[in-house]
């Protein structure tokens, strides 16, 4: 089954290209000049992915994302931003964005990056979990989140400390996802307990040490260079 795209940028010259190239690929590609049409195209067809230009007539793309994120099943949104606009990125990725490119790009990137944030989404999908569940499996672990504690395929035990255990939460309930550092900030922090980029990055250090995953060839928490961190496991209750 092909994949469906929605391409919303104002330059009709760009619409038409990644139109004809994405369709090269395999992709159904619906296109829309600005955030109106967005807005009217979005109930027609169920789109498997949004590339979205920040740079838009009227209502700019920032504010779309915002409203993109308010849906009950928004598709994941790969952002056309300005080089050397890092601003709109750090915002876009703080709003929901998935994933960004900066303009002049190369379309066969372009492709390999939704391709990237389809398969993150199937995973996430697939990896979605209640709040409440206590145990949950991804790899080969299992996360017990009453006990705290990491369960390996030996059955041995392996305790978390308190900012390892937020850490661990805050990314088995966002696989997929880029979590900037401030993100993180916000979803680990606990009353009394100051929490900062450096705090962060050693978080993730020792919960990668536990888990076995290394800095320079991560499986589970990968880096993304100049955004934050991904957890990159299917997540399933067990």
């Amino acid at each position: 089954m092909s994949l469906r795209a929605l391409v919303v940028d104002d330059d009709a010259e760009i619409r038409t290209s990644l139109a004809a190239y994405l369709a090269g690929f395999g992709w159904q590609v619906s296109a829309a000049a600005d955030g109106q049409a967005m807005r009217q195209m979005l109930p027609l067809a169920k789109f498997d992915a949004i590339v979205l230009d920040l740079m838009l007539p009227g209502e700019d793309g920032l504010s779309l994302l915002r409203w993109l994120q308010g849906l009950p099943e928004a598709p994941p949104v790969l952002m056309l931003t300005a080089r050397g606009d890092t601003m709109s990125r750090v915002i876009g990725l703080e709003l929901g964005a998935d994933d960004y490119l900066a303009k002049p790009f190369e379309p066969r990137e372009l492709v390999a990056r939704l391709q990237a944030l389809v398969r993150r989404a199937n995973k996430g999908l697939a990896g979605s979990v209640d709040d409440d569940t206590r145990l949950l499996r991804f790899g080969r672990w299992r996360f017990d989140r009453m006990t705290r504690q990491l369960i390996n395929a030996e059955e041995v035990g392996i305790a978390l400390s308190a900012a390892e255990f937020r850490l661990l939460a805050a990314f088995v309930q966002r696989p997929g996802r880029v979590l900037t550092r401030d993100q993180l900030i916000d979803l680990t922090r606990a009353p009394g307990v100051e929490v900062n980029d450096r705090s962060i990055d050693l978080a993730v250090s020792r919960l990668r040490a536990k888990l076995g995953d290394t800095a320079r060839e991560p499986s589970l928490i990968r880096t993304v260079r100049g955004e934050g961190y991904l957890f990159d496991a299917e997540v399933a209750p067990c």
